[in-house]
């Protein structure tokens, strides 16, 4: 007996994938992990081609004792590549429990597609604004319309299946 609920809810599992609104979750949150691990890479080279690490291990290839702590400091390229990675935490990760909760709740594939698109659309934009730099308000703009993505997915999630 137990064997069969396990296959039901595995059934429903594979169901989920059939769901056209679920694919484009997913198309859209893999495209925006990626761009948030791409970040990563983007501190490493930052952090390689300018020389500036925070742990002492870091610098050994590049001498040791006291030639190699000049390497241990900040660099303003650095951080601001942090800085981008950071928010991306801060909108991304909000975005993949709302937008699941989203995706389940039923909404219209062409209403799902523009949220998911926008807000992968304006992450990136984000970078883009963060890492050229580009004049304030392209940063500043960018994370408001992600911003506002979320929200508006939230408050369909809320509209449609409020249980309080």
């Amino acid at each position: 007996m137990r064997s069969s609920v396990r296959s039901g809810e595995m059934a429903k599992l594979t169901q989920l994938i059939d769901n056209e609104v679920f694919r484009a979750y997913a198309t859209y949150t893999a495209i925006v992990l990626l761009k948030m691990m791409l970040m990563s890479l983007i501190t490493v080279y930052f952090r390689i081609t300018r020389k500036a690490f925070v742990n002492p291990e870091d610098t050994a290839s590049f001498g040791k004792g006291e030639s190699a702590k000049k390497y241990l400091r900040t660099d303003t390229d650095v951080e601001r590549v942090r800085r981008g990675h950071l928010n991306d935490l801060e909108n991304i990760v909000p975005f993949l429990g709302i937008g699941l909760l989203y995706a389940l709740s039923g909404p219209e594939l062409y209403t799902a597609l523009l949220h998911f698109r926008i807000f992968a659309g304006a992450r990136i934009a984000h970078t883009f604004a963060y890492l050229i730099p580009l004049p304030q308000p392209c940063r500043g703009l960018s994370w408001a319309v992600g911003y506002a993505v979320t929200i508006s997915m939230a408050y369909k999630v809320l509209k449609t299946v409020l249980y309080l």
